[in-house]
């Protein structure tokens, strides 16, 4: 999942996602000419070796009507090496808004547990994501064919891909399936356990912001989360990041000033207009939100290539006294930057239209957000280090519109999902990490005995869900521990209940 731009309303609201959970500029037009030069960078796949097939299920293209009778290429991984036949357990990953190899190699939680369970792997791609396109290359051609692009159908996907699996497979009839997913594919982990009870016996919903939708959590939570990491990193760095909106207002505002800072920062494209430095601005706020996101204790290259604790390294280079000038303050700031986006060296310069891995499916996401992913968000400037910018659900609306000619339904995901009215549901778990932002719309305390949070103090994004390593804090392996053990009961359930007999 994305989060978003300060100019605009655009960026509050497609913030979702995920792992990745987005980018904004003041107008719709100039947001959706960088929505095609935003894909960038490469898929960073994980050192440990990992073997598995891909296959493709002809699926509806509507699950939901009847007049739409085509049907697509859904891709799938599977990786069967540990799968104890008959009825051994099946560990189904609901695919996020990008190419599902890359979330395969980065979770590494289920290639480590596989053996232990017994369990069969299998990796399922997000319908218009990846290579699972509805209509090819059309899919993305016009809100016609992008009309199919909703979590409903992707979890009607997921479900009548399991019972394909289930049907076909010899050994599987009897295998409980648990879903598993982070991000925004946590998010759908959680919701197929409570549509499809029936298909999955439970959920491990990592980093799921089920509740960031319109009147459940504040809309600054978010940014708050990210300014306290920041906050607890280093001397004076929040509050520096902070003052350096009007530094870059007050340099911008020369054509001298404008140079300097597209040579400081090494931009590959110079900053010439106002709105290029909304976009420079807004590019500077996604940045400090990813490294809060991926905020690890080892050297990862999940978004980019960072070393341990990247907000520490990052905010040596910004613990200036009040007594800072604007272009000192600024060249902090260009190093900070050039620590997320140059850490290995290798870029010549930097672009201000990318701030991820291309393995997301960013216009995609958009589109989402644009519809049913409404996910409010504000900063103030006091509470937190960014500009002040309220929350306006109209003219979010009427961006979307004249983007995509949609406009959300802000009240959907509470509709359909249960917002906060979950009780009735079972066996999920919530895992959230104390650093991870997304976290503010997260479950964070138990809801039942069998809807469960599990807290991760010093954890970021999902990194419950990424490979063990030696320097992952105990909190993390307890927490993979303890999943572990609610898998194995929600197992044992499923075997001691009585199978239902099919008679021709």
């Amino acid at each position: 999942m994305r989060a978003g731009g300060r100019a605009g309303v655009w960026g509050r609201a497609a913030a979702a996602c995920v792992l990745t959970l987005c980018f904004g500029t003041l107008h719709a037009i100039a947001l959706k000419s960088q929505l095609f030069t935003r894909l960038g960078g490469s898929s960073h796949s994980s050192e440990n070796p990992i073997n598995y097939e891909t296959f493709y299920f002809d699926q509806k293209i509507d699950h939901f009507g009847f007049l739409e009778d085509g049907t697509f290429k859904q891709r799938y991984l599977v990786a069967n090496k540990h799968w104890k036949q008959p009825a051994g357990p099946i560990l189904f990953y609901t695919g996020n808004e990008g190419d599902i190899t890359w979330f395969c190699n980065n979770t590494g939680f289920m290639w480590e547990i596989a053996e232990e369970l017994g369990a069969m792997l299998v990796f399922a791609e997000h319908r218009y994501y990846g290579e699972s396109l509805p209509f090819g290359q059309e899919s993305y051609s016009d809100n016609k064919h992008l009309n199919y692009l909703t979590s409903e159908q992707a979890l009607a996907d997921f479900a009548v891909l399991i019972q394909n699996l289930k049907s076909t497979l010899p050994g599987a009839q009897h295998s409980p399936v648990i879903a598993v997913g982070g991000s925004y594919g946590g998010m759908l982990s959680a919701w197929f356990r409570m549509k499809y009870p029936n298909i999955v016996v439970g959920a491990l919903a990592s980093s799921a912001p089920i509740w960031q939708f319109p009147g459940m959590v504040p809309c600054g939570d978010f940014y708050k989360i990210v300014t306290q990491d920041f906050a607890r990193s280093g001397y004076n760095c929040d509050a520096n990041i902070r003052k350096s909106w009007k530094a870059i207002n007050n340099v911008s505002s020369t054509v001298s000033g404008l140079q300097w800072l597209s040579e400081e920062f090494s931009l590959c494209s110079p900053l010439k207009t106002p709105i290029d430095v909304v976009v420079f601005k807004n590019w500077l706020q996604e940045t400090w939100v990813n490294l809060a996101m991926v905020d690890y204790p080892y050297e990862a290259n999940f978004l980019q290539p960072l070393p341990r604790w990247p907000i520490q390294v990052v905010c040596k280079y910004l613990g200036f006294d009040s007594t800072v000038s604007d272009y000192q303050l600024l060249h902090g700031v260009s190093q900070a930057a050039k620590v997320y986006y140059n850490y290995t060296g290798s870029s010549t310069c930097l672009n201000t239209s990318q701030t991820a891995t291309g393995s997301l499916g960013y216009l995609g996401w958009f589109y989402q957000a644009c519809t049913e992913m409404v996910m409010p968000m504000c900063t103030d400037g006091v509470q937190d280090m960014f500009e002040p910018e309220e929350w306006n659900f109209q003219a979010f609306s009427d961006e979307c519109s004249a983007m995509f000619g949609v406009r959300p339904r802000a009240d959907w995901a509470d509709i359909v999902y249960g917002g906060k009215d979950i009780a009735s549901h079972s066996n999920i778990i919530f895992s959230n990490g104390g650093l991870d932002p997304w976290s503010a719309g997260g479950v964070t305390y138990n809801v039942t005995d069998s809807l469960v949070s599990i807290m991760i103090p010093d954890g970021a994004h999902h990194l419950d869900l990424r490979y063990s390593n030696d320097h992952d804090p105990p909190s993390v392996r307890a927490a993979r521990a303890l999943e572990v053990k609610y898998f194995q009961e929600w197992i044992m359930q499923a075997k001691k209940a009585p199978r239902t007999v099919t008679t021709p």
